[in-house]
Order: C-alpha cells, then sequence, then structure tokens
C-alpha cells in the first residue's frame, strides 16, 4: 500500500501496471488527473483511485 499522496510518473505508472510512456502520452492528451507542482508531474492517489473507479467498465 502507498502511504504517500502525491506520487511521481514513475511511481503511478507502478501503481498501475503501466508504462511510463503511457502515463506520459494519457498526461499529454490529458486523459488522467494530474498536477503540476512547478516543473514537475505529480499525482494526487484519491484522484486517481477516483478516476479508475469512474472508468472501470462493469461486465453486465
Amino acid at each position: 500500500m502507498i502511504n504517500k499522496r502525491f506520487l511521481s510518473i514513475d511511481e503511478i505508472a507502478d501503481y498501475l501496471g503501466l508504462k511510463k510512456s503511457t502515463v506520459y502520452s494519457w498526461v499529454h492528451q490529458r486523459k488522467v488527473p494530474y498536477i503540476k507542482m512547478g516543473r514537475l508531474v505529480k499525482f494526487d492517489i484519491q484522484e486517481i483511485n477516483k478516476w479508475v473507479k469512474i472508468n472501470t467498465i462493469h461486465k453486465d
């Protein structure tokens, strides 16, 4: 379990099981919620969990 609230690109890619290039692409396309902290891109774990829940497709 991750104890930090704001995650880096490396951490969010690992958390979601994605390649860093996919996360960078999604940030560029604004497909995933992120925060700019100066030149850094960070991800709020609470917002990411909400985003995953909203974008989950349930089998009928």
